[in-house]
């Protein structure tokens, strides 16, 4: 085997040890963030930049399947992370679910917005 080949592998084993170092808790909560990052962007919560308007980039389709990702992981993970991990995505969560409501020309019914056959019905 040429060094060439080996740096691929030595690569992927640093990254495996890397990984393997980090507390689940970490690796869901950065997902989770990653999802409401992108959720809060497609509901047009972006700032507005000289080149783009936040409402520009807003696309409540796209939107509703982050949120309704979130909420699986949120509600999924909820039991296993603690509370005091938990409540700041929960909140998160609900305050992203608010925003598409508000967002949304056409409202959904209660129960049936993204997320909410995981969080029940958000007011």
């Amino acid at each position: 085997m040429s060094s060439e080949e080996s740096v691929p592998a030595e690569a992927v084993a640093e990254v495996t040890r890397d990984i393997a170092e980090v507390p689940a808790v970490e690796v869901i909560t950065s997902a989770a963030v990653h999802l409401m990052s992108a959720a809060a962007v497609k509901c047009g919560l972006a700032e507005d930049s000289p080149e783009q308007l936040a409402a520009e980039l807003q696309d409540l389709d796209e939107a509703r399947k982050l949120i309704t990702a979130l909420a699986g992981l949120v509600t999924g993970a909820a039991t296993v992370i603690g509370d005091h991990h938990a409540r700041p995505l929960r909140d998160g969560l609900r305050s992203l679910q608010l925003a598409f409501r508000e967002a949304s020309d056409i409202p959904d019914k209660p129960g049936q917005g993204p997320g909410e056959k995981f969080t029940g019905p958000v007011r």
